[in-house]
Parts: structure tokens; sequence; C-alpha cells
């Protein structure tokens, strides 16, 4: 199977993972939380080194800082003192995403670096 097609199905699952453990840890079910972050780094990882191109780098990081500055202050848990757990729900599927995105974009900054420095 193509390094291509391993890290487009890893986004698939990544995806799939992020929203539905996102709702969970919502709702209360916290008790596989550590689970499910070492999932998401693991499949940041893989599409980091798998799908990742040259001309993708700086989008890429772009699109990582504005996610990661989205989840730094968990400012959607105060929607949950007018629609609970609608805050909760959408910080943890943003820790999720933060806990995939995080992986790759240290990869491909550390590339862009060696890139620079060989340059």
């Amino acid at each position: 199977m193509k390094a291509e097609t391993i890290g487009r199905w890893a986004f698939i699952v990544f995806v799939i993972i992020a929203i539905l453990a996102g709702i969970a840890a919502g709702v209360g079910g916290k008790a596989a939380l550590g689970w499910v972050s070492l999932v998401m780094v693991i499949l940041g990882i893989i599409v980091g080194l798998t799908t990742l191109t040259e001309k993708e780098t700086i989008p890429f990081l772009t699109a990582a800082i504005a996610l990661l500055v989205a989840n730094a202050g968990s400012v959607f848990l105060v929607i949950d003192e007018v629609a609970s757990p609608l805050g909760s729900i959408i910080n943890a599927i943003l820790n999720n995403i933060a806990a995939f995105v995080a992986p790759a974009a240290i990869l491909l900054a550390v590339k862009a670096i060696y890139n620079l420095a060989k340059a």
C-alpha cells in the first residue's frame, strides 16, 4: 500500500476518533482519554511522515498554529453555562485535534528548518 494511501486512511480514522471521543469526553466519558490521545499522536506522526509534501508544509504549519492557538485557552468551555455539555464536547474535540496536529507540525517544522539549513 502506498504511503499516501496509508496517510489518507490515518486522517479519516483520526477525524472519526476525534469526533466520537470528543463527544464521549464531553458528556462525561473520560476513562480512555489517555489512550485516545496516544492514538491521535501516532496517527499525527503517520500523516506527518507519509502524506505532507514540500508544497503543503507552509499551509499545514499555518493551519496547525491556528488550531493550536484556538485550543490553548479552552475558550469553548464557557458555552457550557448556556448549553451544557456543548462547550465540553467542542473543547474535547479540539484537544484531540491538537494531539493529532502537534506531532505532524513538529515533524514538518524540523524538516523545514533542515531544508533551510542545507539551502
